[in-house]
């Protein structure tokens, strides 16, 4: 019987990371680099081990194998197949990152083999002041964007957002963006790793050389509109589910609470995925019991229609399904 899996986080170093992964999270790595940690993936090459129970050491594309549409949904399974069609991450923006556009499915599909990648970031911590790039300040022309990028000015475009711990951010396929310094987020994305670097401060690996931007690649998916309220509203309804983001590839909510919460997923042809981002909580299932600590990631196969969330201390958890 399928049950809440809990799964091996995989650190990647970066050139603009730094310790906060580990310090608010516990991630272990022997580096003042870590950017991010892939929290649950399929990704060819970066799929997730499962960590908990009698399925421990396996990953997550051999359970999808094996499972098929009880790990994942019917629906979903009959889509990807054996790929798992999200990826969850943390990342630490110890410095800028470099600000990027992503494509969508189209364009993925035929320059890269690839899903596009729309994602969202939920701000899990911010320094005093700091910001992220969420598209244009205005609307743009393709030649104007051209100028300002031949100048190194291009940054004098984008609309630099004022941030804070719990801001939500929607950044859909084609919307230029970038994690400033100083910022912790919790991103859920589409199963990609296609990025366009537009510009990167000049910035040098370890062998001198500056990473690669691909001008020309972005040019092709650019939303050149000015970005509109690039932050999401909502209010938390302590020991309710507030909504953050509905899109066509995923579904996030918030539940913080203090009470224990049931959940009935019964209706719902997919699997669901807590992200823990505050506190200390058990997942009550066919009478056995999950612990679930601050930094967690766990995957409720579809299989499973009720569970109860019962937290030891004040918690917030980001869930995630497909819509």
């Amino acid at each position: 019987m399928l049950y809440p899996l809990k799964f091996e986080p995989i650190l990647k170093d970066k050139i603009w990371g730094g310790t906060k992964l580990s310090t608010l999270f516990g991630k272990h790595a022997e580096t003042d680099k870590l950017g991010e940690s892939w929290e649950l993936s399929g990704y060819e090459g970066n799929e997730s081990v499962v960590t908990n129970g009698i399925l421990a050491g396996n990953n997550l594309t051999e359970l999808i194998e094996i499972y098929m549409g009880e790990l994942v949904g019917d629906k979903l399974f009959d889509e990807y197949g054996l790929s798992f069609p999200l990826l969850f991450k943390l990342i630490d923006a110890n410095e800028n990152l470099s600000i990027q556009v992503h494509p969508g499915d189209e364009v993925a599909a035929e320059h890269h083999n690839s899903y596009g990648k729309t994602e969202m970031w939920y701000v899990v911590d911010a320094d005093k002041g700091a910001e992220l790039i969420i598209g244009f300040s205005k609307d743009c022309t393709r030649d104007e964007y051209l100028d300002a990028l031949d100048a190194g000015e291009v940054e004098t475009l984008l609309q630099k957002v004022p941030v804070a711990k719990g801001d939500v951010f929607f950044i859909p396929a084609g919307l230029v963006h970038a994690i400033g310094k100083g910022v912790v987020v919790a991103e859920i994305q589409q199963s990609s790793d296609i990025t366009y670097r537009i510009y990167d401060y000049k910035r040098v690996d370890d062998q001198g050389n500056e990473r690669e931007l691909h001008t020309e690649q972005a040019l092709d998916v650019i939303n050149f509109s000015a970005a509109k309220n690039p932050k999401t509203a909502y209010k938390i309804q302590p020991n309710e589910i507030t909504s953050l983001v509905e899109c066509d590839y995923f579904t996030t909510n918030m539940i913080h609470f203090d009470a224990a919460v049931t959940r009935n997923y019964g209706s719902l042809d997919t699997f669901v995925t807590y992200m823990c981002l505050e506190g200390n909580l058990i997942i009550e299932f066919s009478d056995e019991k999950t612990i679930v600590k601050k930094g967690d990631t766990v995957l409720i196969p579809a299989c499973i229609n009720e569970l109860i969330l019962i937290p030891e201390t004040e918690a917030t958890l980001l869930e995630v399904y497909v819509s």
